[in-house]
């Protein structure tokens, strides 16, 4: 099942970076379809846990039928409640295959792709109130304009918002033709694709919030992982990558290092990977989708 519904990229460099210890508590806080934590499973012994994590209830159908395996249907952003719920204050290991699995993409209701006309949905959780459609017909010009520049980096991003909220006046966008429709002169001749994967990254990362549960995830982790403990993150694009990357390494998503009175650093990880891991060619053929991501690997103080 979990093959056709999503092929975990970099499956053995994420396995290693785990480190995993076979009586160990481990958690895949983005199940999907379930191929991360199969091959987790195959490293754990008769006492190790596996711990799942995923909001999204087609997920829930890759379900494992296995005793050292539990399933949390919730964002990960409530990772340390959820844990503590299950008895577990402390954990050895978190892995986070962030962004959209193939099969969201490739079910047209979903309104993850820009391969289908469809309703312009985007949420992860179908308990959600935000949807794309409501962003495009409710949010302001200054609001569209700071989110397709900020989190698509679409270049003409104010001219796009001026366009959406003078059209939107005649009739709602609600669907990607209608989208389309309105914005048709503002998209880029021969850079239609990648035009249109900036604007749905940019209301898809709106949608779900998914800066914020990024940043909550992270600072949880701090919390959860024992002395020794692994974190490994794989993100596919750098507005991902930066936080994690700047939390590895400092501690914080802003500023500088935090010291004691000694000038010691004060920081709950130390960085494994110096550069983040990447796919190899053999990848990249097998599997289009590992092309953008980068994987990065801490260890708990």
């Amino acid at each position: 099942m979990e093959n056709s519904y999503h092929i975990p990229v970099l499956l053995k460099e994420c396995i290693e970076g785990l480190n995993i210890k076979p009586d160990g508590v481990y958690v895949d806080v983005t199940f999907g379809g379930g191929g991360h934590s199969r091959e987790i499973l195959k490293n754990l012994g008769e006492n190790g846990v596996l711990i799942a994590f995923d909001q999204d209830p087609d997920a829930q159908r890759n379900k494992i039928d296995d005793p050292r395996f539990h399933f949390v249907d919730q964002n990960f952003a409530f990772l340390k409640n959820n844990l503590r719920l299950l008895g577990y204050k402390a954990v050895d290991g978190i892995l986070a295959d962030l962004g959209v699995s193939s099969h969201q993409f490739n079910e047209p209701a979903r309104g993850f792709s820009t391969r289908f006309d469809a309703a312009l949905d985007m949420r992860m959780d179908k308990q959600g109130k935000l949807t794309a459609a409501d962003v495009l017909n409710t949010y302001t010009e200054d609001q569209l304009h700071k989110i397709f520049g900020i989190y698509g980096e679409v270049k003409n991003a104010r001219s796009l918002a001026r366009v959406i909220v003078t059209g939107r006046v005649d009739r709602p966008i609600l669907t990607l033709e209608d989208f389309k429709a309105v914005a048709a002169a503002h998209i880029p001749k021969g850079k239609e694709n990648k035009y249109m994967a900036q604007v749905f990254q940019a209301l898809r990362i709106e949608v779900n919030a998914e800066m914020k549960v990024l940043e909550d995830f992270l600072l949880q982790t701090a919390d959860v992982l024992k002395s020794g403990g692994r974190l490994v993150v794989m993100s596919y694009h750098s507005l991902e990558d930066r936080p994690v990357k700047s939390f590895l390494a400092k501690g914080k998503f802003r500023g500088e290092v935090d010291k004691d009175f000694f000038g010691n650093e004060q920081k709950p990880f130390k960085v494994i990977t110096r550069k983040a891991i990447v796919a190899d060619e053999a990848e990249l053929l097998r599997n289009s989708r590992s092309r953008s991501a980068k994987l990065r690997i801490g260890e708990k103080l």
